[in-house]
């Protein structure tokens, strides 16, 4: 499947490449239409629990076999946060409590634009959905090598979220996880 669409969705029309402002973009000379090529927004969750992180073994692309925090696309009309909750829901059969957005990533060549949350378990019983072949806890000190390019990061912004520098606590060691 190509990265950007060859024919029309309006009128089917063959499309080419037109300078629009500064960029580039799929054009249709048959109805002179500008094709927009909007990102596709995902979400991943990093889950506390018993202060280790809930992980999952993929079993589809991209990054199939590798380790990876629950994530997935978010639906057209689906709030960010309800695909957050779904998604964890799927992969793991947890139900989660939202702590709160990590921050947007973007970038980098990519077309997802990726909203990151932690959350903690709210019920449920860990087990791997359809799309996974494993789910497993590790501490957050030795995860397996990190599959996609913003996860470092995610990480990083997640140690900060969940012990605020000079806060004494927040989210950290202190609160007790199910």
């Amino acid at each position: 499947m190509p990265d950007e669409p060859r024919f029309c969705e309006l009128c089917g029309g063959h499309l080419e490449e037109r300078r629009v402002g500064a960029v580039d973009r799929p054009y249709c000379p048959s109805c002179r239409r500008v094709v927009f090529l909007d990102p596709k927004v995902a979400a991943v969750v990093l889950v506390r629990s018993g202060g280790k992180l809930v992980m999952v073994r993929r079993a589809i692309d991209p990054a199939l076999g590798r380790w990876s925090f629950p994530s997935g696309y978010v639906d057209r009309g689906e709030a960010v946060e309800e695909a957050a909750v779904r998604e964890v829901m799927e992969e793991t059969g947890l139900e989660i409590e939202l702590d709160g957005l990590i921050g947007l990533y973007s970038g980098g060549g990519s077309v997802v634009i990726l909203a990151a949350f932690s959350a903690t378990i709210a019920g449920g019983e860990m087990t791997p959905g359809d799309e996974v072949t494993e789910t497993a806890l590790f501490s957050p000190d030795s995860l397996p090598p990190l599959p996609f390019p913003h996860d470092d990061t995610i990480l990083r912004d997640w140690r900060r979220f969940v012990s605020p520098p000079g806060c004494g606590g927040g989210l950290g060691p202190e609160r007790s996880d199910p």
